[in-house]
């Protein structure tokens, strides 16, 4: 029998202060890299959608 979420909470908090990815980096160029990794791993994840 399948079962069937109708309702999923998620809830997170941030501490921007103890940030782990780009602390010391600051400015544009900290931000272009997370950017660019953020790209990098959504287009992984599409990739292995589409071999499923």
């Amino acid at each position: 029998m399948p079962i069937e979420i109708k309702e999923l909470h998620i809830k997170i908090t941030v501490d921007e202060g103890k940030s782990s990815v780009g602390s010391k980096k600051s400015g544009s160029g900290g931000q272009q890299e997370i950017i660019s990794q953020c790209v990098e791993q959504v287009m992984e994840i599409l990739e292995n959608k589409k071999e499923r």
